[in-house]
């Protein structure tokens, strides 16, 4: 029976961080990337036939699609004149032997959590013009995401998959006649998307800081952290996805090198946006008229 100290990774993991850091005290990693390079990107529109709005999104081996509904529903309490945003993740078995059947598990609700705070903390979704009654009737948009292949960070894929998603998505119109909200027939609009979010996953290994970690690299791993951005300036979400402390001098490195790489998936999502998605803030899913 093997014994390990609070704290310490097993053997083979420790074997295989020294390997690894040998490496990137070279400049490279084990699949020939430079440290800050992320694998490469592809995204794919309208995969899922039966949804507003889907994109499957490649990143390397890791492979994530999600998809959009939208209906009518009533406002939270708290919210009465903002229509409400739902996010919903799953870890499919066939991704990975660690994935796990049955209901989601911690990290299946760590990433909806996750793509959820970068759409809503970034106010890229204008969730106040998707409101037809006040207090009483709203837009509900609903964003499943699912793990379809899994060889490491599944959150940069999942946000970039989820913004294709809702950029590309083409909704039921409504119109309200004295407060009475009717279906608008043959017409359906695009969701009212200002932003296009997008994230990276940021490790750290002793010193060295490394972008977009395969699943490999991610349990040799000192700790992880995955970062959101709703623009090329403004950060939107930080969540701490691993055990393992993070030195505080390396902390901005971090940040900054999170925000190059999402300019970079920004970049590469616009041009496969070009012909579905403009960012005007004056798209509206509804009308008010008078009968």
């Amino acid at each position: 029976m093997s014994v390990f100290r609070l704290g310490e990774k097993p053997y083979p993991t420790q074997i295989l961080q020294r390997k690894l850091y040998e490496l990137l005290l070279q400049g490279r990693r084990i699949d020939g990337r430079g440290l800050l390079q992320h694998r490469p990107v592809s995204v794919e529109l309208n995969v899922v036939e039966k949804a507003e709005g889907s994109a499957m999104v490649t990143l390397g081996k890791t492979r994530v699609v999600a998809g959009v509904k939208y209906d009518l529903g009533s406002p939270y309490p708290d919210t009465p004149d903002k229509g409400n945003l739902t996010v919903n993740a799953e870890l499919l078995p066939l991704a990975s032997r660690t994935f796990e059947p049955g209901p989601p598990d911690e990290n299946a609700i760590e990433l909806s959590r996750f793509v959820d705070r970068c759409i809503r903390e970034s106010q890229a979704l204008r969730l106040d013009q998707l409101v037809y009654v006040p207090g009483q009737k709203v837009g509900v948009v609903y964003v499943d995401v699912y793990v379809l292949d899994f060889d490491g960070d599944y959150f940069a894929p999942a946000v970039l998959a989820a913004t294709a998603a809702l950029a590309s998505a083409r909704v039921q119109r409504y119109e309200v006649q004295n407060g009475v909200v009717t279906k608008v027939a043959g017409e359906r609009v695009p969701l009212p998307l200002v932003k296009l979010p997008t994230a990276a996953m940021i490790g750290i290994l002793r010193d060295k800081v490394i972008v977009d970690p395969t699943a490999l690299e991610e349990p040799a791993l000192d700790a992880s952290i995955v970062i959101g951005w709703g623009t090329d300036d403004e950060l939107a979400a930080i969540q701490k996805d691993s055990p393992g402390l993070i030195p505080e001098s390396l902390l901005d490195e971090m940040i900054e090198v999170s925000r190059n790489v999402t300019v970079r998936l920004r970049r590469t999502l616009m041009d496969r946006l070009r012909d579905v998605w403009r960012p005007a803030e004056d798209v509206s899913v509804g009308s008010q008229s008078q009968a």
